[in-house]
Protein backbone atom coordinates (compact mmCIF):
# COMPACT_ATOMS: atom_id res chain seq x y z
CA UNK A 1 0.00 0.00 0.00
CA UNK A 2 2.78 2.05 1.05
CA UNK A 3 3.91 2.13 -2.83
CA UNK A 4 1.16 2.73 -4.55
CA UNK A 5 0.75 5.77 -2.27
CA UNK A 6 3.88 6.92 -3.60
CA UNK A 7 3.29 6.42 -6.95
CA UNK A 8 -0.36 8.51 -6.86
CA UNK A 9 1.60 11.24 -5.50
CA UNK A 10 4.22 10.94 -7.91
CA UNK A 11 1.81 10.57 -10.96
CA UNK A 12 0.30 14.28 -10.04
CA UNK A 13 3.48 16.07 -10.74
CA UNK A 14 2.87 14.47 -14.58
CA UNK A 15 0.03 16.91 -16.73
CA UNK A 16 -3.57 15.22 -15.47
CA UNK A 17 -4.86 13.01 -18.36
CA UNK A 18 -1.57 11.44 -19.20
CA UNK A 19 -1.34 10.37 -15.40
CA UNK A 20 -5.21 9.37 -15.16
CA UNK A 21 -4.03 6.95 -17.43
CA UNK A 22 -0.89 5.81 -16.94
CA UNK A 23 -2.17 5.30 -13.29
CA UNK A 24 -5.41 3.03 -14.33
CA UNK A 25 -2.91 1.43 -16.91
CA UNK A 26 -0.41 0.67 -14.31
CA UNK A 27 -3.18 -0.83 -11.93
CA UNK A 28 -3.96 -2.96 -14.91
CA UNK A 29 -1.11 -4.67 -15.86
CA UNK A 30 -0.31 -5.10 -11.87
CA UNK A 31 -3.74 -7.00 -11.79
CA UNK A 32 -3.05 -9.16 -14.94
CA UNK A 33 0.15 -10.36 -13.37
CA UNK A 34 -1.14 -11.12 -10.29
CA UNK A 35 0.73 -8.70 -8.27
CA UNK A 36 -1.20 -6.28 -7.13
CA UNK A 37 -2.78 -7.89 -4.29
CA UNK A 38 1.13 -7.78 -3.27
CA UNK A 39 0.87 -4.06 -2.87
CA UNK A 40 -2.40 -4.03 -1.26
CA UNK A 41 -2.80 -4.12 2.71
CA UNK A 42 -3.84 -7.75 3.93
CA UNK A 43 -7.87 -8.08 3.88
CA UNK A 44 -8.65 -5.63 1.01
CA UNK A 45 -9.96 -8.17 -1.32
CA UNK A 46 -12.97 -7.28 -2.98
CA UNK A 47 -16.53 -7.29 -1.55
CA UNK A 48 -19.16 -7.68 -3.58
CA UNK A 49 -22.09 -9.29 -1.96
CA UNK A 50 -25.42 -7.73 -2.72
CA UNK A 51 -28.11 -10.11 -2.06
CA UNK A 52 -30.19 -8.97 -5.55
CA UNK A 53 -27.52 -7.66 -7.74
CA UNK A 54 -30.32 -5.22 -9.16
CA UNK A 55 -31.47 -3.72 -5.93
CA UNK A 56 -28.30 -1.53 -4.53
CA UNK A 57 -30.05 -1.32 -1.18
CA UNK A 58 -28.66 -4.42 -0.78
CA UNK A 59 -25.47 -4.20 -1.36
CA UNK A 60 -23.28 -4.98 1.62
CA UNK A 61 -20.22 -3.08 0.76
CA UNK A 62 -21.83 0.60 -0.06
CA UNK A 63 -18.73 2.24 -1.36
CA UNK A 64 -18.11 2.66 -5.49
CA UNK A 65 -16.46 4.39 -7.69
CA UNK A 66 -18.17 7.23 -9.82
CA UNK A 67 -18.87 7.84 -13.08
CA UNK A 68 -15.72 9.06 -15.15
CA UNK A 69 -12.78 7.41 -13.63
CA UNK A 70 -13.23 4.30 -15.86
CA UNK A 71 -15.28 6.16 -18.97
CA UNK A 72 -15.07 2.74 -21.12
CA UNK A 73 -15.46 0.08 -18.74
CA UNK A 74 -11.19 -0.71 -19.89
CA UNK A 75 -10.21 -1.06 -16.09
CA UNK A 76 -13.21 -2.80 -14.00
CA UNK A 77 -11.52 -5.80 -12.61
CA UNK A 78 -8.50 -4.35 -11.66
CA UNK A 79 -10.87 -1.76 -9.95
CA UNK A 80 -12.71 -4.26 -8.81
CA UNK A 81 -10.28 -6.11 -6.78
CA UNK A 82 -9.16 -2.88 -4.40
CA UNK A 83 -11.96 -3.54 -2.51
CA UNK A 84 -14.99 -1.31 -3.45
CA UNK A 85 -18.51 -2.64 -3.89
CA UNK A 86 -19.59 -1.15 -7.43
CA UNK A 87 -17.95 0.76 -10.37
CA UNK A 88 -19.90 2.90 -12.09
CA UNK A 89 -18.82 3.35 -15.70
CA UNK A 90 -19.25 5.89 -18.54
CA UNK A 91 -20.51 8.37 -19.22
CA UNK A 92 -20.97 7.15 -22.71
CA UNK A 93 -22.63 8.44 -25.71
CA UNK A 94 -24.05 6.12 -28.61
CA UNK A 95 -21.39 7.55 -31.26
CA UNK A 96 -17.76 7.85 -29.98
CA UNK A 97 -16.31 11.89 -29.46
CA UNK A 98 -13.08 13.36 -28.56
CA UNK A 99 -14.89 15.80 -26.13
CA UNK A 100 -13.95 19.28 -26.08
CA UNK A 101 -10.16 20.71 -26.56
CA UNK A 102 -7.62 20.11 -24.73
CA UNK A 103 -6.07 21.38 -21.98
CA UNK A 104 -9.44 20.44 -20.63
CA UNK A 105 -8.97 18.73 -17.11
CA UNK A 106 -7.14 20.23 -14.22
CA UNK A 107 -5.32 19.77 -10.62
CA UNK A 108 -5.49 22.12 -7.43
CA UNK A 109 -3.11 20.22 -4.73
CA UNK A 110 -3.61 22.55 -2.64
CA UNK A 111 -7.51 22.74 -2.83
CA UNK A 112 -7.49 19.15 -3.24
CA UNK A 113 -9.79 19.77 -6.50
CA UNK A 114 -10.16 18.78 -10.48
CA UNK A 115 -11.71 21.22 -12.64
CA UNK A 116 -12.59 19.04 -15.95
CA UNK A 117 -14.37 20.27 -18.97
CA UNK A 118 -13.95 16.89 -20.61
CA UNK A 119 -17.10 16.97 -22.72
CA UNK A 120 -17.61 12.92 -22.39
CA UNK A 121 -15.31 12.17 -24.63
CA UNK A 122 -15.81 7.93 -24.74
CA UNK A 123 -14.75 5.26 -27.12
CA UNK A 124 -19.20 5.34 -27.59
CA UNK A 125 -21.63 2.78 -26.29
CA UNK A 126 -20.61 -0.41 -28.66
CA UNK A 127 -17.22 -0.55 -27.45
CA UNK A 128 -18.66 -0.21 -23.90
CA UNK A 129 -20.63 -2.93 -23.86
CA UNK A 130 -17.87 -5.43 -25.32
CA UNK A 131 -15.89 -4.51 -22.58
CA UNK A 132 -18.51 -5.43 -20.10
CA UNK A 133 -19.20 -8.62 -22.04
CA UNK A 134 -15.48 -9.92 -21.07
CA UNK A 135 -15.10 -8.28 -17.93
CA UNK A 136 -14.08 -11.27 -15.35
CA UNK A 137 -14.99 -9.61 -12.02
CA UNK A 138 -18.44 -9.97 -11.16
CA UNK A 139 -18.58 -6.50 -9.29
CA UNK A 140 -22.05 -4.72 -9.74
CA UNK A 141 -22.03 -1.95 -12.63
CA UNK A 142 -23.48 1.02 -13.05
CA UNK A 143 -23.81 2.46 -16.39
CA UNK A 144 -23.55 6.04 -16.99
CA UNK A 145 -25.12 7.13 -20.58
CA UNK A 146 -25.90 10.68 -22.06
CA UNK A 147 -26.38 12.20 -25.33
CA UNK A 148 -23.43 13.43 -28.11
CA UNK A 149 -22.54 16.92 -27.80
CA UNK A 150 -24.34 17.32 -31.67
CA UNK A 151 -27.18 16.06 -30.73
CA UNK A 152 -30.06 18.60 -30.06
CA UNK A 153 -32.12 18.55 -26.77
CA UNK A 154 -35.35 18.29 -28.79
CA UNK A 155 -33.88 14.80 -30.08
CA UNK A 156 -31.65 13.70 -27.05
CA UNK A 157 -34.37 10.99 -25.74
CA UNK A 158 -33.07 9.08 -28.86
CA UNK A 159 -29.65 8.92 -27.35
CA UNK A 160 -30.65 8.33 -24.18
CA UNK A 161 -32.99 5.06 -24.99
CA UNK A 162 -30.38 3.90 -27.64
CA UNK A 163 -27.84 3.61 -24.98
CA UNK A 164 -30.45 2.08 -22.52
CA UNK A 165 -31.21 -0.37 -24.77
CA UNK A 166 -27.47 -1.55 -25.63
CA UNK A 167 -26.46 -1.35 -21.87
CA UNK A 168 -29.45 -2.50 -20.38
CA UNK A 169 -28.49 -5.87 -19.97
CA UNK A 170 -25.11 -5.74 -18.95
CA UNK A 171 -25.71 -2.94 -16.32
CA UNK A 172 -26.66 -3.57 -12.50
CA UNK A 173 -27.92 0.10 -12.42
CA UNK A 174 -28.41 2.95 -15.38
CA UNK A 175 -27.68 6.44 -14.50
CA UNK A 176 -29.71 9.27 -16.60
CA UNK A 177 -26.50 11.88 -17.11
CA UNK A 178 -28.25 15.26 -17.57
CA UNK A 179 -26.32 16.94 -14.95
CA UNK A 180 -22.69 17.46 -16.50
CA UNK A 181 -22.25 21.23 -17.50
CA UNK A 182 -19.45 20.28 -20.04
CA UNK A 183 -22.25 19.21 -22.97
CA UNK A 184 -24.16 22.79 -24.15
CA UNK A 185 -27.39 23.01 -22.59
CA UNK A 186 -27.35 19.10 -21.49
CA UNK A 187 -28.64 20.79 -17.79
CA UNK A 188 -31.33 22.14 -20.19
CA UNK A 189 -32.92 18.68 -20.36
CA UNK A 190 -33.79 18.81 -16.21
CA UNK A 191 -35.71 21.86 -16.94
CA UNK A 192 -39.88 21.52 -17.36
CA UNK A 193 -39.57 21.94 -21.10
CA UNK A 194 -37.70 18.43 -21.43
CA UNK A 195 -37.74 16.58 -18.25
CA UNK A 196 -41.06 15.10 -17.82
CA UNK A 197 -41.15 13.84 -21.75
CA UNK A 198 -37.90 12.56 -21.45
CA UNK A 199 -38.66 10.40 -17.82
CA UNK A 200 -41.62 8.89 -19.81
CA UNK A 201 -39.81 7.74 -22.49
CA UNK A 202 -37.10 6.54 -20.65
CA UNK A 203 -39.86 4.40 -18.31
CA UNK A 204 -41.91 3.27 -21.23
CA UNK A 205 -38.14 1.89 -22.58
CA UNK A 206 -37.35 -0.04 -19.27
CA UNK A 207 -40.38 -1.47 -18.83
CA UNK A 208 -40.33 -2.95 -22.48
CA UNK A 209 -36.92 -4.28 -21.84
CA UNK A 210 -37.86 -5.62 -18.48
CA UNK A 211 -40.42 -7.96 -20.24
CA UNK A 212 -37.38 -10.03 -22.41
CA UNK A 213 -34.72 -9.13 -19.66
CA UNK A 214 -34.16 -8.49 -15.26
CA UNK A 215 -35.54 -5.00 -14.45
CA UNK A 216 -32.43 -2.70 -14.16
CA UNK A 217 -33.15 0.17 -12.39
CA UNK A 218 -33.00 3.58 -13.70
CA UNK A 219 -31.09 6.74 -11.59
CA UNK A 220 -31.26 10.37 -12.19
CA UNK A 221 -27.96 12.61 -11.77
CA UNK A 222 -28.89 15.61 -10.17
CA UNK A 223 -26.75 19.17 -10.58
CA UNK A 224 -25.59 20.52 -7.18
CA UNK A 225 -26.17 23.73 -9.03
CA UNK A 226 -29.69 23.41 -8.73
CA UNK A 227 -31.89 25.45 -6.68
CA UNK A 228 -33.78 24.10 -3.68
CA UNK A 229 -37.43 24.93 -5.41
CA UNK A 230 -35.97 22.83 -8.82
CA UNK A 231 -34.67 19.92 -7.16
CA UNK A 232 -37.93 19.56 -5.39
CA UNK A 233 -39.57 19.32 -8.89
CA UNK A 234 -36.54 17.20 -10.46
CA UNK A 235 -37.45 14.73 -7.28
CA UNK A 236 -41.37 15.25 -7.32
CA UNK A 237 -41.22 14.13 -10.81
CA UNK A 238 -38.92 10.91 -10.15
CA UNK A 239 -41.29 9.94 -7.78
CA UNK A 240 -44.27 10.59 -10.17
CA UNK A 241 -42.86 8.96 -13.24
CA UNK A 242 -41.43 5.88 -10.75
CA UNK A 243 -38.00 6.36 -11.50
CA UNK A 244 -35.76 4.24 -9.30
CA UNK A 245 -33.18 6.45 -7.56
CA UNK A 246 -31.37 9.36 -7.90
CA UNK A 247 -27.64 10.21 -7.32
CA UNK A 248 -26.26 13.46 -6.04
CA UNK A 249 -24.34 14.94 -7.53
CA UNK A 250 -22.49 16.06 -10.30
CA UNK A 251 -19.56 18.74 -10.13
CA UNK A 252 -20.43 22.58 -9.81
CA UNK A 253 -19.88 25.48 -12.10
CA UNK A 254 -20.22 28.02 -9.55
CA UNK A 255 -16.52 28.77 -8.51
CA UNK A 256 -13.48 30.48 -9.14
CA UNK A 257 -11.20 28.16 -9.95
CA UNK A 258 -8.18 30.17 -12.34
CA UNK A 259 -8.57 27.50 -14.68
CA UNK A 260 -11.71 29.11 -15.87
CA UNK A 261 -15.04 27.14 -16.77
CA UNK A 262 -15.30 23.82 -16.28
CA UNK A 263 -17.40 21.07 -13.39
CA UNK A 264 -14.94 21.71 -9.95
CA UNK A 265 -15.37 18.57 -8.12
CA UNK A 266 -13.61 17.68 -4.66
CA UNK A 267 -12.84 19.03 -1.22
CA UNK A 268 -14.67 22.91 -2.38
CA UNK A 269 -17.50 20.82 -3.58
CA UNK A 270 -17.54 18.90 -0.19
CA UNK A 271 -20.23 20.29 1.65
CA UNK A 272 -22.80 22.02 -1.23
CA UNK A 273 -22.77 18.25 -1.91
CA UNK A 274 -23.86 16.98 1.43
CA UNK A 275 -25.98 19.73 1.80
CA UNK A 276 -27.87 18.78 -1.74
CA UNK A 277 -28.29 15.23 -0.20
CA UNK A 278 -30.02 16.40 3.24
CA UNK A 279 -32.57 18.60 1.15
CA UNK A 280 -33.21 15.56 -1.20
CA UNK A 281 -33.46 13.02 1.52
CA UNK A 282 -36.06 15.25 2.99
CA UNK A 283 -38.07 15.41 -0.15
CA UNK A 284 -37.84 11.46 -1.21
CA UNK A 285 -37.55 9.50 2.38
CA UNK A 286 -36.94 5.95 1.90
CA UNK A 287 -39.15 5.75 -1.16
CA UNK A 288 -36.22 5.18 -3.37
CA UNK A 289 -31.99 5.03 -2.71
CA UNK A 290 -29.37 7.96 -3.09
CA UNK A 291 -26.21 7.11 -3.97
CA UNK A 292 -23.85 10.06 -2.99
CA UNK A 293 -21.00 11.68 -4.51
CA UNK A 294 -19.05 14.60 -4.32
CA UNK A 295 -16.55 15.60 -2.03
CA UNK A 296 -15.28 12.43 -0.32
CA UNK A 297 -11.97 12.99 0.55
CA UNK A 298 -11.48 10.29 3.64
CA UNK A 299 -13.20 7.99 5.79
CA UNK A 300 -15.00 10.90 7.42
CA UNK A 301 -16.31 12.57 4.86
CA UNK A 302 -17.89 8.76 3.59
CA UNK A 303 -19.41 8.66 6.93
CA UNK A 304 -21.27 12.23 6.67
CA UNK A 305 -22.45 10.70 3.44
CA UNK A 306 -24.00 7.86 5.00
CA UNK A 307 -25.44 9.57 7.96
CA UNK A 308 -26.37 12.90 5.78
CA UNK A 309 -28.97 9.62 3.89
CA UNK A 310 -27.45 8.03 0.90
CA UNK A 311 -27.60 4.07 0.81
CA UNK A 312 -24.62 4.45 -1.46
CA UNK A 313 -21.41 6.76 -1.75
CA UNK A 314 -19.03 6.82 -4.39
CA UNK A 315 -15.71 8.23 -4.85
CA UNK A 316 -13.56 9.76 -7.92
CA UNK A 317 -11.49 12.95 -6.97
CA UNK A 318 -10.71 11.38 -3.24
CA UNK A 319 -9.18 8.43 -5.45
CA UNK A 320 -7.27 10.72 -7.52
CA UNK A 321 -5.61 12.11 -4.61
CA UNK A 322 -5.30 9.49 -2.17
CA UNK A 323 -5.30 6.66 -4.68
CA UNK A 324 -6.06 3.11 -2.97
CA UNK A 325 -5.35 4.27 0.04
CA UNK A 326 -8.78 5.98 0.86
CA UNK A 327 -10.29 2.79 -0.04
CA UNK A 328 -8.75 0.92 2.62
CA UNK A 329 -9.43 3.59 4.77
CA UNK A 330 -13.25 3.46 4.31
CA UNK A 331 -12.95 0.05 4.93
CA UNK A 332 -11.59 0.45 7.87
CA UNK A 333 -13.94 1.76 9.31
CA UNK A 334 -16.75 0.16 8.27
CA UNK A 335 -15.08 -3.25 9.68
CA UNK A 336 -14.32 -1.58 12.84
Amino acid sequence: MYLLTIATKLFHFLPEEISHRLALNGLKVLHSVGLLNLFLQKGSNAQHICNKPNDVRTYENKLGIAAGLDKDGEYIDCLSSLGIGFIEVGTVTPKPQYGNTKPRLFRNRKDKSLLNRLGFNNNGVESLVENLKERKSAIPIGVSIGKNFDTPNEQAYKDYLFCMEKVYEYSNYIAINISSPNTKELRDLSSKEFFKDLLFKIKEKQNLLSKFLDYVPIFIKVSPDENQKAIEEICNCIIDYKIDGIITSNTTIEHNDRNGYGGLSGLPLRDKATDNLIFIKKIVGDRIPIIASGGVMSASDYQDKIIAGADLVQIYTGFIFEGPKLIQDILKIKSS
